[in-house]
């Protein structure tokens, strides 16, 4: 059985860092994306790390977020830095159709 439970959100103030990790099971390890959303707002993607460690960046998150993943723990991590107020969202892990319950990630001004 697929399994992601995400980790590391809280609240942060503009400028903070926060560091995420996806700890996944039941399924070798594949590629991993970072969603987020907001309240109102569409799902988008933050970022995607194929199994051969290729990084994909939207670009709201390009220069600010660092995805990467450590194949040994089947875990993935989206390190953000320089994080803004419209950062504030919640973040999902995804892997193929498979979603965590996702962490909330508040960054005041």
């Amino acid at each position: 059985q697929v399994h992601l439970v995400e980790s590391g959100g809280g609240l942060v103030q503009a400028g903070g860092s926060l560091r995420l990790s996806c700890a996944a099971s039941g399924f070798a390890f594949d590629v991993f994306s970072w969603y987020r959303q907001a309240p109102g707002n569409g799902r988008e993607l933050v970022a995607r790390i194929s199994s051969g460690g290729s990084a994909f960046y939207a670009d709201f998150a390009k220069g600010r977020f660092t995805i990467s993943r450590d194949g040994a723990k089947n875990t993935a991590y989206l390190q953000m830095d320089s994080l803004l107020p419209e950062d504030t969202a919640v973040y999902y892990c995804f892997v193929g159709n498979f979603r965590g319950r996702g962490t909330q990630v508040t960054v005041s001004s």
